[in-house]
């Protein structure tokens, strides 16, 4: 009786745990992941290595560019302005525009420079503006002062302006200008002055090209035969 007792019961326990481990879920079933899938790629995608090798061929391209347009700069040729200008960069233009005017050591060369930088509308810098003051005002005349002055306006710099204004009136005072009226150099002073854009006129060097301009105003007014 006792034998087939604990018969029973080895018998029970061993039907328990069967039954315990059927209905027990499978773990590496149920808790296993997928892995991540792969990023999409298409027929003609580039890996990492390939865009930085192709950035780094356009940086090289766009450097022998600039650099063939300064030799050519150096050379004399003022198409490069142009082309320069294109490139949007204006720090290159102004670098061109600077070697070229290196290259025109005489009067004729650097008023066929300027006069190249106004028919084709390019941008004036200060250096040129500067530059062809200096030259100009060793023989001015009613063509060459109007020139001047309208080359300083484009600059676009009021301290160039004023410096031209001031070498202007000086010439006329001293009767250099015996061509040119004080109505007439009058109003070359205010028409240039306005070529000034609103942010150069409102600045600091904008206000006293101001009141150089009212102190000449005050003296052409008073001009006999004006």
């Amino acid at each position: 009786m006792v034998t087939f007792l604990i018969t029973s019961i080895l018998l029970l326990g061993l039907f328990a745990i069967s039954i315990y481990f059927w209905q027990k879920p499978s773990k590496s079933v149920g808790n296993a992941e997928l892995p991540p899938p792969d990023q999409p790629r298409g027929l003609f995608d580039h890996d990492g290595s390939d865009m930085t090798a192709q950035l780094s061929a356009v940086t090289e391209t766009d450097s022998n560019k600039k650099e063939a347009l300064i030799d050519r700069a150096s050379q004399g040729d003022k198409n490069v302005l142009q082309e320069a200008l294109q490139l949007r960069e204006h720090e290159l233009y102004i670098e061109v525009l600077s070697v070229l005017i290196d290259k025109a050591q005489s009067a004729p060369r650097l008023h066929s420079l300027v006069s190249y930088v106004t028919q084709h509308e390019l941008p004036v810098s200060e250096r040129l503006a500067v530059s062809f003051i200096e030259s100009s005002k060793q023989a001015l005349n009613r063509a060459s002062t109007a020139k001047m002055l309208h080359i300083a306006a484009l600059s676009d710099n009021a301290e160039t302006l004023k410096g031209a204004v001031e070498v202007a009136f000086r010439s006329w005072r001293e009767g250099n200008l015996p061509d040119v009226s004080a109505i007439e150099l009058q109003a070359l002073f205010n028409g240039e002055f306005w070529v000034l854009s609103s942010r150069t006129r409102s600045s600091g060097a904008g206000f006293l090209l101001k009141r150089t301009l009212a102190s000449a105003r005050r003296e052409l007014d008073a001009a006999p035969n004006n």
